[in-house]
């Protein structure tokens, strides 16, 4: 988005990129509710690894174990994560911090869409987290990952991308952690459903569908689903109109709803490099389709025990009049992915 820069943070500016060389406490993050759980492991998976876009060099700041993809803007590694215990969570840390130019700059000074997610043989990708880089600024999450925590054990390989078009752009540290919690009702099983960065009007006019397999004795199944709606001029559709997500079991419409952030004024601090328009206006302050500058992305969940029951089901994905591509090739498009998390047993304790 076009704006004058956000002159009026001129005082704090060399503050907040001070922070940015030298890595201090967090400008952002979420947790999750109450008395925080007692830490018992972690497992680091990135260490501020590089990811940026560069069409020739695209490996110049990969390190041992590291595989790049996509000219730099995704990052692989392969881990060993513990086996599962009772009475514990798993918690995601995540760290976002765009490389210092010079004392007063950034090289990426944008807001970027990215994730972290786990690689399923023959299926779609998992999103642990998916974020939104803040306008140039600093960030920092603890995200609860429980409900995905019986995919995430062994050998596991993930992938973290921001969707960066500079070079070099962002360093990103991810570290997956069990933390003691006897009153968690830990799930048995969970699986993918779909995944897409580019859902669109022209290439998917009638939505998505995909097949799933409940396994039996699964007595409950939620339905976790992530999705944000965005546009290739950053002006118009989808990311700043409200658009209908409709999910459907076997053909019957079990979801309606309208991703939707009117909260992101609060992110304003984390977004140094915002614009200010000459109505004085800004540009982190504008309501969006799901999502915020410089905040994660929270997922919706579904309780869908009376379409999910054990056995073949067919789940499809159609998000309303997404706009289509207009004479200079812009149109707006969704970032979809969803997975299904089952207990075998009625729930003791599930949080809204």
């Amino acid at each position: 988005m076009l704006g004058l820069l956000c002159t009026s943070l001129k005082g704090v500016a060399a503050t907040l990129l001070a922070a940015l060389i030298a890595g201090p406490a967090a400008t952002g993050g979420t947790a999750a509710p109450g008395d925080a759980p007692r830490e018992t492991r972690g497992v680091p998976v990135f260490h501020a690894a590089m990811i940026h876009f560069h069409a020739d060099s695209a490996g110049r700041y990969a390190r041992q174990g590291e595989q790049v993809e996509d000219h730099g803007r995704i990052v692989a590694t392969t881990v060993q994560l513990p086996p599962r215990a009772a009475g514990q969570r798993m918690m995601a840390h995540l760290t976002l911090e765009p490389v210092a130019k010079t004392e007063r700059e950034v090289f990426d000074r944008w807001d970027r869409a990215g994730n972290v997610r786990l690689v399923t043989n023959g299926r779609p990708e998992i999103e642990l987290v998916r974020f939104m880089t803040a306008y140039g600024g600093r960030t920092e999450y603890d995200v609860d990952v429980s409900e995905l925590a019986p995919l995430l054990t062994g050998t596991a390989r993930l992938r973290a991308h921001i969707d960066t078009w500079v070079s070099p752009a962002w360093r990103l540290s991810f570290t997956l952690r069990n933390v003691a919690d006897t009153l968690w009702d830990a799930p048995q099983w969970a699986a993918p459903v779909y995944y897409t960065d580019s859902y669109n009007r022209d290439s998917m006019p009638r939505g998505v569908e995909t097949t799933i397999e409940v396994p039996r004795g699964m007595k409950r199944v939620v339905l976790r689903y992530l999705s944000s709606g965005h546009c290739t001029d950053g002006t118009d559709e989808d990311e700043f109109v409200s658009k209908a997500n409709v999910i459907s079991v076997d053909g019957v419409v079990v979801a309606r709803v309208h991703p939707w952030r009117n909260d992101c004024r609060a992110m304003r601090e984390r977004n140094p490099y915002c614009a200010r328009w000459t109505d004085g206006s800004w540009s982190s302050d504008y309501s969006r389709s799901g999502w915020c500058p410089g905040d994660v992305v929270t997922p919706l969940e579904f309780d869908l025990s009376d379409h999910l029951g054990p056995g073949r089901h067919r789940v499809a994905i159609r998000v309303e009049d997404v706009r289509p591509k207009d004479a200079k090739g812009h149109f707006g498009y969704w970032r979809i992915s969803a997975s299904v998390i089952g207990w075998d047993h009625a729930p003791r304790l599930w949080r809204n």
